[in-house]
């Protein structure tokens, strides 16, 4: 299986399957606004350490970026300036990337989403950035309490995002497969009436 189709199969099993079958690790403890409705991407992490309230490496980024990436854009500390608008994202999406994720703010969010590139930020506002910190790209970056490296997969969708340590893509890939079918098993017997109640064991917790 290519890399493409690992992460397609990631995608369409979704952020809360994989954080699940993966041990529960990787959460992204954040309140994210969806820019793109709908929108499910899996890829490798690009990092980027901005300065604070500074997009200077947003823009030192877009030569960086390889197609598939998911950019994921962060300060020393969180806060509601925007790093993103209509311009970075348009060029973001013309160089290849496939997903970003703004742990601050974006703005021009009506053309943002008629652009179509998957966007994920904690804030929408209006406040620009400065453009003259130099900060890194490729280094480990913590977003939401999750430490992220450049090449661990991310799954962003509607439920929030997951992080795969890149070692452990194949081993979470699987086990996110047997979730699935053991929710379908268990979902055509909810179907047929059947209480999660009892299936999961819970009847005896509660009336024991």
């Amino acid at each position: 299986m290519s890399a493409e189709q690992t992460y397609d199969e990631l995608a369409q099993l979704g952020s809360a399957t994989v954080y699940e079958a993966g041990g529960r690790r990787g959460y992204i403890d954040a309140d994210l606004t969806q820019v793109v409705p709908g929108s499910r991407v899996a890829g490798p992490a690009r990092t980027v350490r901005c300065g604070q309230d500074d997009n200077l490496m947003v823009h030192a980024a877009m030569a960086a970026v390889q197609q598939g990436d998911v950019l994921v854009l962060t300060m020393p500390e969180p806060r509601p300036v925007a790093l993103v608008g209509d311009l970075l994202a348009t060029q973001a999406k013309a160089q290849g990337a496939a997903a970003i994720l703004v742990d601050a703010s974006v703005r021009d969010v009506e053309e943002l989403a008629e652009l179509g590139l998957p966007i994920w930020a904690r804030w929408v506002r209006v406040k620009g950035a400065d453009k003259e910190a130099v900060g890194a790209i490729g280094e480990p970056v913590t977003v939401g309490g999750a430490r992220i490296r450049t090449g661990d997969i991310l799954v962003l969708d509607a439920d929030g995002v997951a992080v795969v340590e890149h070692e452990r893509v194949s081993e979470v890939l699987e086990a996110s497969r047997e979730r699935l079918e053991r929710e379908r098993v268990k979902r055509e017997k909810l179907q047929d009436g059947a209480l999660s109640y009892d299936l999961d064991g819970l009847r005896e917790k509660v009336e024991a």
